[in-house]
């Protein structure tokens, strides 16, 4: 459940999952084991009505929109079609519906609209696929047509929409909510979030048009923003709001959908242009067209779902239940759910959530989540702090706060070595909703605009309407806590170790490089007596240096752990060097291709495979540059994007990059001797690269069971591939296919050797190279705050453990060892 991707287990499904012979053997399954399906299938299938029909068949009860609304609501011109039918605006859009393109209808469709043949701007999508499955932007008519034919050939979808462009557009997206009583609809619309796109990606072939596509919706950049509510006036949010809720019960929806559309400039022109728009489609601001009807809303943590839900005070749980208690009411036969034992309140301090069954206090462990910072994986804090936060909130003994270490202001050119400096580093505590923003610098900026007065007032009428839309038992049954929101506080680092001394508080550090990993952080906090998870400031230090770490354990070649030979040299004389050094590394280092990192950075931050001088001289142009990612194709060799450290270091690592064969996960559409779904590996190299948790007590660290991640762009893990939900293959453990139970039980005796010796406490993550049938090792990477999102391996390995480990119990373990650590050092 907790797997990467579906290919983290696909490779197992002949041998060890029990499958059903016949849709009819799935369907009695369900009849005699369960009350209600809850589908959360994305795309074709999930969301076009066949899972629908296939339920219906069986008379299974089902959360969702019927079968013969979710066919037509899919279909992205279907929809259109009908919505143009009740007056609503729509863009005109062109269908290829019989396998090929008719060139000649689509060139009279430019003409016809007014799209200049050769440099109009389309949208080119599947009729009936996920909303970001597909779409490109294309410029005239032979590229609208090369892109159609392109999804045609890919097998997307047999009908393609090419639509006109959204010029000067402004994207929204919207939750529906129906909180009717059995089959009677009464959709309540929440508040809308406007997408704000910045600029092209060229790792996506566009170079200055931006779509809303699967990296930026699923893995957070500064490449897009959220604004909840948007920056319109309040009279086009209330039209968007009553607009989708009427489009809602117009094409016979259930439950929840998610509506996706854009706010468009006033035009001269319209009829044709836009569908047929009538007046009621027209705001203060512009005319609204919904584009993409969502029925099942993306669901990760972070989600457009609950992010909706919390502005206006409904937590993750109680979203939820709403949507399954509402599905029941529709089956008389079933129960409605049960109420949870106790409130899991959107406040947190919630009054309520205090007290236990016999209204008696509880004391609770406070814990401070702090994460965010100024690192390149500052993002990626965010999602582990949201992670950790989320799941110690579960904990009914213990009092979660989340906190967000700011990144420095772009203009501060203060250094954060000094002691002084540092403490004064703004920290925020948060409301839940702002948690689950997607950006660091979206929280900061949601926090300062949260604090104006005009924001309060915009907002609070807003929540209030939507809120007594919602009435009575429905408005009760989703509120757990009494409605009230929280407001953003403004401290410093000083004043928040303080307030966590004050409190006996444990701080959970989830920062990700800088000061957060390098020792800065657990020092003060040290200092001020306050536990803290993690390791210590020493070890922190040691192991954020990759170079200093690795000469910490260079003795330890004998007991088969060793590590890489490295140079390490300036950024300056890289600048002035020339090819001289390409020659120079490659003779030091005893090696054709070089790895690079920062010496002091996260474990994927600037690494990068160098093939040539060319490489080289790219990669060094990026850092003294201050580039923020490197896009593939800049160097000889495959690769994704390689994200950039910032601020940009002074010195580079440099080691021999170790050749390993490619572990895949065989598809139907690749060849070779192995079968769909087995592994192929080749092997001629008998060294794979892992990661291995490890966690414990100072000199007594217990090491999980080792995680492969498979490449999937080229020689180095990318981002994505490490954080990222549903990309990058991971096998925990790796399978006895590749390595030998006895090399794994010998690679991890080493790794905790390793984490005893580099002094590491509480939980960490060590990367390594492992021979296959000797376990001996090659250590890469020591980190002191490995990641803690929901895609990444620790959990993974953790759940491997005998009994399993799972996420709240795993972080509540990290949690408890703090404090005995703690208490040991004020022993001592």
């Amino acid at each position: 459940m907790y797997s990467n991707t579906p290919s983290d287990f696909d490779f197992k499904i002949t041998s060890t999952a029990r499958s059903f012979r016949s849709h009819t053997e799935f369907l009695e399954h369900l009849q005699a084991t369960s009350d209600i399906v809850f589908p959360v299938l994305h795309g074709q299938f999930g969301e076009d009505g066949g899972i629908q029909a296939l339920l219906e068949s069986a008379g299974l009860p089902f959360v969702g929109t019927g079968a013969a609304a979710a066919q037509v609501a899919f279909d992205k011109y279907d929809a259109a079609v009908e919505l143009a039918k009740h007056g609503f605006a729509t863009l005109p859009s062109f269908l290829v519906d019989d396998g090929k393109v008719d060139v000649s209808g689509l060139r009279k469709w430019f003409q016809s609209n007014d799209v200049d043949i050769n440099t109009g701007r389309v949208v080119v999508k599947p009729a009936r696929a996920g909303s970001s499955v597909g779409v490109s932007v294309a410029e005239g008519l032979n590229t609208a047509v090369k892109n159609a034919e392109a999804l045609l050939n890919e097998g997307i979808d047999e009908r393609v929409v090419i639509e006109m462009f959204a010029e000067g557009g402004q994207e929204f997206t919207a939750l529906v909510l129906d909180v009717g009583s059995g089959n009677e609809t009464r959709p309540v619309t929440l508040l809308p979030t406007e997408v704000e796109i910045f600029g092209g990606d060229p790792s996506d072939g566009e170079q200055e048009v931006a779509i809303f596509n699967y990296r930026r919706k699923y893995l957070p950049t500064r490449q897009v923003s959220y604004h909840t509510p948007p920056r319109f006036s309040e009279g086009t949010i209330n039209k968007i709001r009553s607009g989708a809720a009427d489009l809602f019960r117009i094409l016979g929806l259930r439950d929840v959908a998610r509506v996706d559309g854009w706010l468009l400039p006033q035009v001269k022109r319209t009829g044709p242009a836009l569908g047929g728009q009538m007046p009621s489609d027209e705001s203060d601001s512009g005319i609204i067209v919904f584009s993409d009807i969502n029925l099942t809303s993306g669901m990760e943590q972070t989600s457009i779902l609950f992010m909706q839900a919390a502005q206006i005070g409904i937590s993750h749980a109680d979203i939820l239940r709403s949507l399954l208690s509402h599905a029941c009411t529709r089956y008389p036969t079933i129960p409605l759910p049960k109420s949870i034992g106790y409130p899991i309140a959107i406040s947190n301090s919630n009054p309520k959530a205090e007290f236990g069954m016999e209204g008696s206090p509880i004391e609770k462990q406070k814990v401070f989540v702090l994460f965010g910072g100024d690192s390149s994986e500052r993002q990626v804090s965010l999602i582990s702090g949201t992670n950790v936060w989320l799941n110690l909130r579960g904990c009914s003994d213990l009092n979660v706060t989340p906190f967000l270490l700011a990144p420095a202001e772009p203009d501060d050119t203060k250094t954060v070595s000094e002691g002084d400096l540092v403490g004064d580093k703004t920290v925020w505590a948060l409301p839940y909703a702002e948690v689950l923003k997607h950006t660091v610098e979206e929280v900061v900026e949601g926090c300062i605009e949260h604090l104006k007065a005009s924001t309060v007032a915009k907002v609070s009428t807003l929540r209030d309407q939507i809120l007594s839309e919602l009435q009575g038992q429905v408005k009760a049954s989703l509120l757990s806590d009494d409605g009230r929101m929280e407001m953003p506080r403004k401290l410093t680092l000083k004043k928040f170790i303080a307030e966590a001394k004050q409190n006996n508080a444990v701080v959970f550090i989830a920062v990700h490089g800088g000061i957060g990993e390098n020792g800065t952080l657990q020092a003060l906090l040290r200092a001020s007596g306050v536990p803290h998870t993690g390791s210590g400031d020493e070890a922190s230090r040691l192991c954020m240096d990759k170079a200093t770490t690795g000469a910490a354990i260079s003795h330890l070649s004998s007991q088969g752990i060793h590590t890489a030979a490295k140079a390490v040299i300036e950024i300056h004389e890289l600048v002035q060097s020339g090819d001289d050094m390409w020659v120079k590394l490659r003779k030091e280092l005893k090696a054709d291709d070089v790895c690079v990192k920062p010496v002091g950075d996260g474990c994927s931050t600037g690494v990068a495979r160098l093939s040539c001088a060319e490489d080289l001289a790219a990669y060094v142009k990026a850092i003294s540059t201050g580039q923020s990612q490197i896009h593939p194709g800049t160097f000889l060799k495959a690769h994704g994007i390689v994200e950039m450290p910032y601020p940009s270091p002074k010195q580079l690592l440099f080691e021999p990059f170790i050749e390993t064969d490619d572990v895949v996960v065989v598809s139907a559409n690749r060849g070779g001797s192995a079968s769909e779904g087995e592994l192929y590996w080749e092997g001629k190299s008998r060294w794979l690269e892992v990661t291995v948790g490890v966690l414990g007590l100072h000199g007594v660290m217990h090491a999980f069971n080792p995680s492969i991640t498979v490449k999937e762009t080229g020689g180095i893990l990318t981002l994505e591939e490490k954080f990222q939900g549903g990309t990058g293959v991971n096998l925990t453990p790796p399978p006895s296919s590749l390595i030998k139970e006895e090399a794994i039980a010998a690679c991890r005796k080493r790794i905790e050797i390793v984490a005893n010796t580099l002094g590491l406490e509480g939980f960490a993550r060590i990367d390594a190279f492992v021979h296959a049938d000797t376990g001996e090792v090659i250590i890469i990477e020591a980190n002191t705050v490995p990641g803690m999102t929901p895609s990444t391996v620790l959990i993974h390995q953790a759940l491997t453990e005998i009994p399993p480990l799972y996420p709240r119990s795993f972080f509540r373990k990290v949690v408890d060892l703090a404090l005995l650590q703690h208490s040991r050092q004020q022993i001592s």
